[in-house]
């Protein structure tokens, strides 16, 4: 299916839009856990703090995190924000995840002047502070973020960087044993991109990340889930039923799956708010009815709750005095028709 998604009768109520949304509740009634990216705004705006711990069961540290966050100036870390995210998370009760524990992307220029056998040093070290220091309070880790980039012109469709440019491939497997001996009881997760469309980039990256993890697994990696991101692009080619029948497939390797990051792309949308909102809604539905259908699908977790904290908004192309209406909830923390449509699709998902 191409463009614009289109909305199954019935699956927005209009007596959903005046009643409080209950996303956790909602899907833990299908035994689904729901959660958000969050990260210092918490600190300084109490109606964010309450959205989260209000709607969530799970708390994705969205960059403080990073290796770029933890190390910007140089190989020693400061965790000094990250422990206070985490004691936040922990006191609201929430399950815990760490983002983006290598990626080769976004890495501080002090890197650019390692050599190779450095780097492997340092991404070892990193590797073992990290997960080491919140051993039993972070639960799960995306060990290894957006391995696929064929754009970039490597051989296997790799995405480049300093990693992989040190190690080769390899380094995926390595961060995953790494990650496993600094903590044994940490959930273990290859986190991709773009794998819900079909355009070229999709299309390529699906089979690569398929092979990819039926390969680790197939070594004996400690790889136990694979992350799917959701940053959903209503104008791109898309048949999300094919899609979920690839993450069925994507599951009988052995792994769970996890939407990450979810969230709506509403540029080049009508400026009109009430029709953006509604395509994002729609468009939120008719993926999430055929995903959610994919039992081993465990885990939906939205890129912020709240379009006030949106990444889209550091973006330069929305047209003038256009501000990204992408998540669930609007700038003042209240809910928008995405956050009922979510909630309908967690409803009528089958149960886990």
């Amino acid at each position: 299916m191409a463009g614009m998604a289109t909305l199954a009768a019935g699956a927005l109520p209009r007596a959903a839009l005046a009643a409080t949304p209950n996303l956790a509740g909602t899907a833990g009634s299908r035994g689904l856990a729901f959660g958000s990216a969050f990260d210092r705004e918490i600190f300084d705006d109490p109606a964010a703090a309450a959205l989260l711990t209000a709607q969530c069961r799970i708390g994705a540290i969205e960059n403080s995190l990073k290796f770029d966050w933890l190390r910007p100036a140089g190989p020693e870390a400061d965790f000094t924000v990250a422990d206070r995210l985490i004691e936040f998370g922990l006191k609201a009760g929430l399950r815990l995840r760490g983002t983006a524990l290598i990626w080769n992307d976004w890495l501080p220029d002090w890197l650019k002047w390692t050599g190779v056998r450095e780097r492997r040093a340092i991404m070892d070290r990193h590797i073992d502070e990290v997960l080491t220091h919140y051993a039993g309070r972070v639960a799960s880790w995306d060990v290894v973020n957006e391995p696929f980039f064929p754009m970039h012109g490597r051989e296997g469709g790799y995405r480049g960087g300093y990693w992989f440019d040190a190690m080769g491939p390899d380094y995926i497997a390595t961060a995953f044993r790494r990650a496993a001996a600094a903590d044994p009881a940490a959930e273990l997760v290859l986190n991709e991109a773009f794998c819900e469309h079909d355009d070229e980039t999709g299309l390529a990256i699906r089979p690569l990340l398929y092979d990819c993890v039926k390969r680790l697994k197939g070594d004996g990696v400690p790889i136990h889930a694979v992350g799917l991101q959701g940053h959903l692009k209503p104008l791109l080619p898309h048949d999300y039923g094919a899609f979920a029948d690839w993450v069925a497939a994507v599951s009988e390797l052995g792994v769970t799956v996890k939407i990450t990051e979810l969230d709506v792309d509403d540029r080049g949308l009508p400026a009109d708010i009430a029709a953006r909102d509604r395509i994002v809604a729609e468009t939120l539905s008719a993926f999430l009815g055929p995903v959610l259908k994919v039992r081993s699908v465990n885990e939906v977790i939205a890129w912020q709750l709240s379009d006030r904290y949106s990444w889209y908004r550091t973006l330069p192309d929305y047209p003038p005095g256009q501000k990204a209406r992408s998540h669930l909830f609007d700038d003042a923390m209240e809910p928008k028709p995405a956050t009922f449509a979510v909630e309908t699709a967690f409803g009528q998902s089958a149960a886990r």
